[in-house]
């Protein structure tokens, strides 16, 4: 035989080997078909997959469902993880700046003393506001009752009394807040003053 014929038959006798080893697929389509390929066939697409190998066995599984809710399950837990680092990094920040701000428990005492006197303070400065818009109030009742019973008031003065009925209302309610701040302001103290403790005695890190 010619030697050229000679290799080519052998490179053909080789072909059939070289192609059985590779990896096929198979599945059954939507339609209740099989479907075979060395790649996954468009009708196995979101269908479970069998990948067999040259001797045509089963080698490896792949469920479409089961990959789906593990994709969904890791996109989750990602998610949760991402949560976490960003609730660890705010607390080591807080930490950091509680550490930094106070030496000793009794700088916290006297951080607290200063809040709530400030708030005091506040609290009385709207105090005499209110007084003031009571006095207000009741000069301008004296002149509406001087037009009892004869012409109309003029409407400046409706309007004066209905603006000082609307800053007495608002000063009510500044007022208000500035007194329920008090329980703030110690709830802000009391955990400082807790997450110092931690922080200082070993209780966390």
């Amino acid at each position: 035989m010619n030697p050229k014929l000679a290799v080519l038959a052998a490179l053909v006798a080789l072909l059939p080997l070289a192609a059985g080893a590779q990896s096929s697929y198979r599945c059954v389509g939507k339609d209740g078909k099989k479907y075979y390929g060395s790649a996954v066939p468009p009708a196995c697409l979101g269908q479970p997959v069998e990948q067999l190998n040259s001797q045509g066995m089963v080698v490896k599984r792949f469920d479409a469902a089961a990959s789906a809710a593990e994709r969904e399950k890791k996109a989750a837990e990602d998610e949760e993880r991402k949560k976490r680092e960003v609730i660890s990094k705010e607390e080591g920040r807080r930490n950091r700046a509680l550490l930094a701000t106070y030496t000793n428990e009794k700088d916290i005492d006297q951080a607290r003393s200063r809040a709530l006197k400030d708030n005091e303070v506040a609290v009385k400065d709207i105090e005499l506001r209110i007084g003031a818009l009571r006095k207000r109030q009741d000069d301008l009742k004296k002149e509406l009752e001087f037009y009892q019973g004869k012409n109309k008031p003029p409407a400046k003065l409706d309007q004066d009394v209905k603006n000082t009925e609307f800053d007495v209302k608002t000063q009510q309610d500044l007022l208000a807040a500035k007194k329920k701040e008090v329980e703030l302001i110690n709830a802000r103290y009391d955990e400082d003053k807790k997450r110092y403790n931690e922080l200082t005695k070993g209780g966390a890190k």
